[in-house]
């Protein structure tokens, strides 16, 4: 049994970051990666200090070449399928057959954002359909932008579109149901607030344009901002012994510690899974601290480090 001292479940800005730290700690780590990152279709990834504006499919491309000069990582274009414990610690199956076995698990699969089911959303999420005014609200900067979302949630959506532009519409597909105090923050940030139901986006050259209302009027939009919650990508988590909770982006967030342990101690987990602010910043910082925590969980193992009950 070739068994790892931790397996890295996902590839992408916590996994590789993860890994990178474990290589660096000299640790047998192995990266399984199915090339499934939620932010793939993004023209760039804001607001990453040295690589602003990069593709995603560059920086992972370049995790991934700066993890081969460590020769205690090896990196596994896979998917995981299936998680068990084991007496060793865990068992993953993987989608060609083969079956792993590590210590410790680092589980950063990111999670599958679920945008509304509205034609036209699909062609254009990721660019000029978004859920992250931060992710993407440069590159929209001082267009005719729209928040899709109802109550307080398409309040708070709407305010902060107007950091990014003077023109901004809450579309509430329905009665708004707003009462006075909101109705005045929006007037007063010269919000304009639609109740019509939305039927279709419309898209040129790639961008969004037009914005179709069910009575067939339609509305000029340049870029469209929607409520899109999260959810898990596999049932890994719990097969693994990771709780699970409630979260106000996702109904099963993997609930961690300080120390990114989850409910089952020798499982870690970091980045989207597991956060609230899902952004590659805060990512890569989680995967790597994740890392520095399975480390010193490793030493306590082989030479009674002091480490947290």
């Amino acid at each position: 049994m070739n068994e790892w001292e931790c397996i890295v479940i996902g590839g992408g800005a916590a996994g590789l970051s993860g890994a990178l730290v474990l290589g660096r700690a000299r640790r047998r780590t192995l990266v399984i990666d199915a090339d499934q990152q939620s932010n793939r279709p993004a023209a760039g990834v804001g607001g990453l200090l040295g690589h602003d504006g990069i593709s995603p499919a560059a920086l992972y491309a370049e995790g991934r070449r700066e993890l081969a000069a460590y020769p205690s990582v090896e990196y596994r274009h896979n998917l995981a399928v299936r998680g068990e414990v084991v007496d060793s610690g865990y068992a993953i199956d993987l989608d060609d057959g083969q079956t792993v076995y590590g210590k410790r698990i680092l589980l950063a699969t990111g999670m599958e954002y679920c945008p509304p089911d509205l034609p036209g959303v699909a062609e254009l999420w990721g660019t000029s359909v978004f859920q992250c005014p931060f992710c993407h609200g440069w590159e929209v900067r001082d267009s005719q932008l729209a928040a899709l979302a109802a109550g307080e949630e398409g309040v708070h959506a709407a305010l902060m579109l107007r950091g990014w532009s003077d023109d901004v519409v809450l579309l509430t597909d329905g009665p708004a149901g707003l009462d006075g105090d909101q109705q005045r923050l929006l007037a007063g940030a010269g919000v304009a607030v639609d109740e019509r139901r939305v039927a279709e986006l419309i898209s040129r050259d790639g961008k969004l344009s037009e914005i179709v209302f069910t009575d067939g009027q339609r509305l000029a939009r340049d870029a469209l901002l929607v409520e899109s919650p999260l959810r898990q990508r596999s049932r890994l988590a719990e097969e693994l012994g990771a709780a699970c909770t409630p979260g106000p982006l996702a109904a099963d967030t993997i609930g961690v510690d300080a120390m990114h342990r989850t409910s089952t101690p020798t499982v870690f987990a970091a980045g989207d899974v597991c956060t609230e602010q899902p952004y590659v910043a805060g990512a890569a910082a989680a995967g790597a601290q994740a890392a520095m925590i399975i480390v010193q969980s490793l030493l306590a193992d082989e030479f009674g480090l002091p480490y947290p009950p």
